[in-house]
């Protein structure tokens, strides 16, 4: 369990928009949540209910696709026991500088080798629906990530150039930097350098925390092991939705004549007062 972070961790965050750790959780609990991946991407969900987004199934898309699937953590509990920690929560809270953090998606993430590529985007470019319109994000790493084997990678700085449009194509593009490349290179510039690209290599349990407007993506899986991941995509406690700008997926889960977020679908994971939505305990035993 991480204690709390160093003034130096803090600054590390705000000057690169990530900050990388070898240790978040332990090896067993990482090779635990693993082995519910094949499973979950067979439909076996051992809640009974279906995640929000299933974006792989087996026999209907293509082998050479990452798989992910989006909310996991109502699927299964060995994911929740995972994304909704209490620590998550408190380390999202002290980088964005919120009150407090909820989580307002997670993603279960599986590229098998061969597994073709993610495209480069920044996840705030997705939130118009929340109002701060910010997440930060914590993605930990299930099996030994290389940069051959396809792990996620960040553009240190890339935080401070603004917002982009979202990505035209996530899912298996042919050239996965190509939507941010020309624009990456003129910021760098314009600031005195060349973009330097950080790639994320952690055993498994290590992780990153990355700001919502920090580049980042994946390559190919080009290694003979898969690269099995999960993230936590955290929000302010104070968050709400916004009165007119629409998610087609997580505004099911708002109420009529109410911008507030029901903790139901978007518990509350650390505030700073010592709150945390109390169906936690027994749903994660954690």
């Amino acid at each position: 369990m991480i204690e709390q972070l160093s003034d130096d961790h803090v600054a590390q965050f705000r000057r690169d928009g990530f900050l990388i750790l070898d240790r978040l959780i332990d090896a067993e609990t990482a090779s635990r949540v693993a082995a519910r991946f094949e499973p979950l991407f067979r439909g076996e969900f051992e809640t009974g209910l279906y995640p929000d987004e299933w974006n792989w199934q087996e026999g209907r898309d293509a082998p050479d696709r990452t798989r992910q699937i989006c909310n996991g953590w109502k699927a299964d509990l060995a994911v929740a026991k995972v994304v909704l920690r209490r620590e998550i929560g408190r380390l999202c809270a002290q980088l964005g500088n919120w009150p407090g953090a909820r989580i307002a998606q997670d993603n279960v993430i599986w590229k098998p080798p061969g597994a073709k590529s993610l495209g480069y985007h920044q996840d705030n470019a997705y939130t118009g629906w929340i109002v701060p319109a910010e997440m930060l994000s914590c993605w930990i790493a299930l099996d030994p990530t290389t940069a051959a084997g396809g792990t996620v990678e960040y553009v240190r700085g890339s935080h401070l150039w603004g917002r982009s449009p979202p990505a035209k194509q996530f899912h298996a593009p042919e050239d996965y930097r190509g939507d941010y490349r020309d624009e990456m290179r003129g910021r760098a510039r314009e600031l005195g350098h060349e973009p330097e690209v950080v790639f994320v290599e952690v055993p498994p349990g290590g992780c990153a925390f990355h700001h919502g407007w920090c580049w980042h993506g994946s390559g190919p899986n080009r290694s003979a092991q898969p690269r099995r991941s999960v993230v936590a995509h955290c929000m302010s406690s104070s968050a709400v939705f916004h009165p007119t700008q629409i998610s087609y997926i997580y505004n099911r889960y708002k109420r009529n004549g109410d911008q507030a977020m029901d903790e139901s679908f978007f518990p509350v994971l650390w505030r700073e007062d010592g709150y945390r939505t109390s169906w936690l305990e027994s749903y994660t035993g954690a």
